[in-house]
């Protein structure tokens, strides 16, 4: 199933919909934050029951204190500033490694969606367990393996429309059984890494803690998608990627690669990214709300237990909000603080309910597209342009990987033969 690309307010028992994105971003200013804790709670989906351990993860669990002590946790032990900056030789580490192997691979054309991947991933998991599953390195290959196929099995079935969800007469049983069977190899494999971590450093870790861990594994498509996106409008827009490779050797230089204390002083940068998050928000109808008391919105009556489906990509992409939406111009957030614009781009959602992961996102992906721009020089492997189709999935994946070819900057070429 396709992400619908026309804007939609999707209520249950009652379905409502509004025609004009522009209508529906007005609906949502006057919901936020006046309604913003009506909003908090989550619907009862098929996925959170399954892979959200039973609705007390904290993407499903409902609002209240069990959801404030996970997101306590996240915030302030995981995906704080400081917590980050503790663990930020991870993440150079591996951006590092993708440049040496980018090196290697110079005037080839290489599979930039996988690199990408393999790099998010091993980062989670060096952050989660300490271990690299990905690449060079990898001391336990049948471990590593085995990661990979519940990764891509998990990825397969929580990207599956269950109508079921919306039409609760329907059920498909098959896709409930695949879910159970995912949830308890994801399960077996995370007991495991918790009984080896206590083995050899002598701690617990909560069941608390270990649901937030889990999040984190399941949020790494989303930064890989958007690294993704992001370098393919670069490629399609060449004059745009030399801007921003001028910015960074001014800021920057030739002497090193940047690291994150550069990124708060390369602004056109930043601006890149959150366009393509608008064009291409990772999750265009963010995580669906559910309304725990009745309530109005723009003149709307809405019922308890009213699922809310948000359409980011319409509100994104509307040309009543946004001049030229589907033109790549990163100039258009040039003095627009953190990206959001108000709440015309939302790509992180809002509120309580916004994704606790964002610090950590917009390091990794500014970190990572940072670095490729100062160190190489980037082309299509052919003149044609790269394909922008979206493809199948809840966090909208491109229909086709990204393919690119790139050699050593003269300038940096010097630096990059001692890495």
């Amino acid at each position: 199933m396709s992400i619908p690309m026309e804007s939609l307010f999707l209520y249950l028992p009652i379905f409502l919909a509004l025609s004009s994105s522009s209508h529906h971003h007005r609906l949502l200013k006057n919901a936020s934050p006046k309604n913003d804790i009506i909003f908090a709670n989550r619907p009862r989906l098929l996925i959170g029951k399954q892979l959200g351990y039973n609705y007390t993860s904290l993407a499903w669990a409902p609002y209240g204190d069990h959801w404030r002590n996970l997101r306590r946790i996240a915030t302030l032990e995981i995906l704080s500033a400081a917590r980050l900056q503790v663990l930020y030789s991870i993440r150079i580490d591996e951006i590092r490694s993708l440049i040496h192997r980018l090196f290697l691979k110079q005037f080839q054309s290489v599979d930039l969606k996988t690199m990408f991947n393999e790099l998010t991933m091993n980062v989670m998991m060096t952050m989660i367990a300490g271990k690299r599953y990905y690449g060079d390195d990898v001391t336990n290959l049948e471990e590593a393996n085995r990661f990979k196929e519940i990764q891509a099995e998990t990825f397969k079935v929580s990207g599956t429309t269950n109508i079921g969800d919306h039409l609760p007469w329907i059920k498909s049983r098959e896709l409930e059984k695949r879910m159970m069977e995912c949830g308890r190899k994801r399960d077996e494999f995370m007991q495991e890494l918790l009984e080896e971590h206590r083995k050899e450093k002598g701690t617990y870790i909560s069941a608390e803690k270990t649901k937030t861990l889990v999040l984190l594994i399941a949020g790494t498509d989303t930064t890989t998608n958007t690294m993704e996106w992001t370098f393919s409008l670069l490629l399609n827009h060449p004059e745009i990627l030399k801007k921003a490779q001028t910015e960074i050797d001014n800021r920057v230089g030739h002497g090193r690669v940047l690291d994150e204390t550069d990124l708060v002083h390369l602004p056109f940068l930043r601006n890149i990214i959150n366009e393509s998050l608008r064009m291409y928000p990772v999750a265009p109808l963010l995580v669906p709300h559910e309304s725990s008391d009745d309530c109005k919105v723009g003149g709307f009556h809405v019922p308890r237990g009213t699922m809310l489906m948000v359409n980011m990509w319409a509100i994104q992409n509307d040309p009543k909000i946004w001049v030229d939406p589907r033109k790549f111009k990163p100039e258009r957030f040039e003095g627009v603080k953190g990206g959001r614009d108000g709440f015309r781009s939302m790509p992180f959602g809002s509120g309580r309910r916004g994704c606790p992961g964002e610090g950590l996102a917009l390091r990794m992906i500014g970190l990572t597209l940072g670095s490729l721009i100062q160190c190489f020089e980037w082309e299509r492997p052919s003149k044609e342009i790269i394909g922008m189709r979206e493809g199948i999935g809840f966090t909208m994946p491109k229909a086709q990987p990204l393919i690119g070819k790139c050699h050593p900057r003269p300038t940096m070429l010097k630096l990059l033969s001692q890495t």
